[in-house]
């Protein structure tokens, strides 16, 4: 069965809509009207509208046929709403309910996955944070995150998923689905469905388990071949692996296992939160590209030197530079600068430097521009070059920093927070590249 009753509906109906501002049946509801433009369908008992929605008191009296439900029903009455929204026709659900495998009830979530399967259904969930489309203005989870854009987040976790949501947005989120405990429609589901969308640039993964390892693999490596598959893995040790049993039910399985793995397959395997958030954005933006010399332009000689560290460690080097080139820079820069490879324009510096040095120096597989001071027109200077692959670290600037860093984020332009996470993102790139061209 297609993933599209989720992610493609024409009507939704909400099962436990709120009229009361902060509990979820309320914030999902208005979420979902903010920007669909299908029909929607609150449906409480005890509401005869919400947000200026006319309000069913049950499933059945809904009138039109039902795509999608969104169900936010104690768990008790979960399975019964399922049953009701499948003879109005719904072939997609999202369960937001907890209480089920988590909570020691399988059986229950056993028999809510039946009757899904029983309509040829899909199911997202349950126990999770809901599922987001912004390309169809179906935000049907919280917060509301409305700029359609090139990254899928799928998590396990919602908070997670969330954090990826908020710290992409500037460049747009094309789905965005938080798994719980994925009962039925899982990582294998969602790899296969998003290799092929048209949406998609790259897919983010936060995982905990799986039950198919040999799927998993199959999916990951069939998709990574036509896009990035960027995967942080929770319950690498013992006691994340406990962790994980009581969050959403799933076995983790041994991290070594995995890892051998999703290097075979060519996912770009993360290490922490903020690894996955910079190797989404980076290869989002800048796709595949062949990265091995790198030169560094900095006014921070401390943060070029832990530019330098983490480039060599990362396995590509500073980028010899010629005489002759050496020999220009000299002639044309200001006697404070320091001409090598960091080229240091010290705190001194301003940005049309950055501008003169790119321009001189300019046959480097990529650059990464460190602005360490209050340096206006950052952006202007960067935006020039925009044919060349250029990281941009913007650090100790102050409300410049602030303004310059806005400029970069409207434009769709990453900037990174430290030269080593510009660096980080930069070997992601690089990866990427090596795992297509590899023999």
């Amino acid at each position: 069965m297609s993933l599209d009753p989720i992610f493609k509906p024409e009507s939704v109906a909400v099962v436990g809509a709120s009229r009361t501002e902060g509990k979820l049946g309320y914030t999902v509801l208005k979420n979902i009207k903010e920007g669909f433009k299908g029909r929607i369908y609150p449906v409480n008992p005890k509401a005869d509208e919400i947000l200026g929605l006319k309000c069913y008191s049950s499933v059945e009296e809904i009138p039109d046929r039902i795509d999608l439900a969104v169900i936010l029903v104690p768990y008790s009455s979960v399975v019964d709403i399922i049953r009701s929204c499948a003879k109005k026709g719904a072939r997609g659900f999202v369960v937001i309910s907890g209480g089920f495998r988590e909570a020691g009830r399988e059986d229950l979530e056993k028999e809510l996955v039946n009757e899904v399967r029983k309509v040829g259904g899909r199911l997202i969930g349950p126990n999770c944070q809901g599922i987001n489309n912004p390309h169809m203005g179906l935000c049907a989870s919280w917060p509301f995150i409305g700029k359609p854009g090139p990254i899928a987040i799928i998590s396990q976790s919602g908070t997670i998923g969330a954090y990826m949501e908020m710290n992409c947005e500037f460049l747009g989120i094309s789905k965005f689905v938080a798994l719980g405990n994925k009962a039925d429609v899982d990582e294998i589901d969602l790899l296969e469905y998003l290799a092929d969308d048209d949406e998609t640039k790259v897919v983010s993964i936060y995982m905990e388990g799986t039950r198919d390892g040999r799927k998993l693999i199959e999916a990951v490596e069939k998709c990574s071949r036509k896009k990035p598959v960027v995967i942080l893995k929770g319950g690498i040790t013992e006691a994340g692996r406990e962790s994980i049993k009581s969050h959403t039910g799933t076995l983790a399985g041994r991290d070594e296992v995995y890892d051998a793995a999703f290097r075979k397959a060519g996912a770009i395997r993360a290490s922490s939160l903020e690894e996955f958030l910079d190797f989404s954005i980076a290869l989002s933006f800048y796709g595949p590209r062949k990265i091995e010399e790198v030169v560094v332009i900095t006014s921070s000689g401390g943060c070029g030197i832990l530019a330098s560290d983490a480039i060599e460690m990362r396995g590509m080097k500073l980028m010899r530079i010629g005489e002759e080139k050496l020999k220009k820079l000299r002639e044309e820069m200001p006697d404070f600068v320091v001409v090598r490879n960091p080229l240091d324009l010290t705190g001194s510096a301003y940005a049309e430097l950055y501008d003169e040095a790119i321009n001189i120096v300019d046959n480097a597989d990529a650059y990464l521009l460190i602005f360490g001071d209050p340096i206006p027109g950052a952006f202007d200077v960067v935006k020039k070059h925009r044919e060349k692959t250029i990281f941009v670290s913007y650090l100790g600037g102050g409300d410049v920093e602030k303004d310059e860093v806005e400029k970069f984020r409207r434009s769709g332009f990453p900037i990174f927070p430290t030269p080593e996470r510009a660096v980080n993102a930069m070997h992601a790139v690089r990866n990427y590249w090596r795992m297509l061209n590899r023999g």
